[in-house]
């Protein structure tokens, strides 16, 4: 059950309109990172969750994207507030008027379309689509994804807050990038309170390959660190690297019934290759050189 405060969790100020930083803002409100994704990736996790204080903590976090989802998209349409009474009452002259709209990113769409409404688009006007959802129904697995998912929104705020001079903007879009930082805390704490964190899921990996390192992209570049060298790691260079791990031919086989391996191998001789053949080609004939 739901109750909408219409106090926003953040006092939003936008010094004047930009359609064209609107149309940029719109990445965290429809796009992959944006707020509305985050808020439906743990209402999911969070309705299907056993763990009750897991479940607590993604339902809390779900519910304060929609709050932040509100604050973006209000700035979105304080940006597109002028623009919109221009457009709605004509109230330029033509060249100037298309020159507002114009200005970057979709602005025109959102301002025709959307009437300087916030869309639920990407910066580059893509619809918000359920694909952005990435959860797979295990804790360990979906608390990694969601620790990634506050970092890479913490990242493009970072880049929103560069582009832009309004002090109003910044402030909200810094409280935003924060709240960022203090969710992907919360899922490392809830993360790391699983005994068995690690690997993910229920199985255990085969022992002689969840610690080997394999060298293929070889040469100049090549770097020894944490990752690759030292006693938790056993590691295949050169030609070792080349060969299967298994210790078999490395092909591929199949046990097929008689009646399959015999249309198989009509298959095969019926489309079979001659090596020793050179026929002339469509391209061939057509060529500047051809006799």
């Amino acid at each position: 059950m739901f109750s909408h405060n219409k106090r926003l969790q953040y006092t939003v100020r936008v010094s004047e309109p930009n359609p064209a930083l609107a149309s940029l803002l719109l990445e965290q409100f429809g796009g992959p990172d944006g707020e509305l994704a985050a808020a439906m990736r743990y209402f999911t996790q969070g309705l299907a969750e056993e763990d009750p204080g897991r479940k607590d903590l993604l339902l809390d976090i779900a519910t304060e994207e929609l709050s932040h989802l509100e604050v973006i998209g209000s700035i979105v349409a304080m940006l597109n507030k002028g623009a919109k009474g221009d457009l709605a009452e004509a109230a330029l002259e033509e060249a100037e008027l298309y020159r507002s709209l114009t200005a970057g990113g979709n602005s025109h769409t959102q301002t025709i379309l959307y009437g300087g409404g916030p869309a639920l688009t990407n910066s580059s006007g893509v619809p918000w689509t359920a694909a952005y959802i990435d959860s797979r129904g295990d804790p360990t697995c979906d608390l990694r994804s969601n620790i990634a998912a506050e970092s890479r929104a913490k990242i493009v705020y970072e880049r929103l807050i560069a582009i832009t001079d309004d002090p109003g903007i910044k402030d909200a879009l810094g409280f935003l990038m924060t709240r960022e930082i203090a969710h992907q805390k919360s899922f490392e704490k809830a993360l790391y309170a699983i005994d068995d964190n690690f690997p993910p899921g229920r199985l255990a990996g085969m022992p002689e390959f969840d610690s080997l390192y394999i060298n293929l992209s070889t040469g100049p570049g090549d770097v020894d660190g944490p990752w690759n060298s030292g006693p938790e790691w056993e590691r295949l260079d050169g030609d070792e690297a080349m060969q299967p791990l298994d210790g078999g031919e490395g092909t591929a086989k199949v046990s097929l019934p008689p009646s399959q391996l015999e249309t198989l191998k009509a298959l095969a001789t019926r489309t079979a290759s001659d090596p020793d053949s050179d026929p002339m080609t469509g391209a061939e004939l057509g060529s500047a050189d051809a006799e």
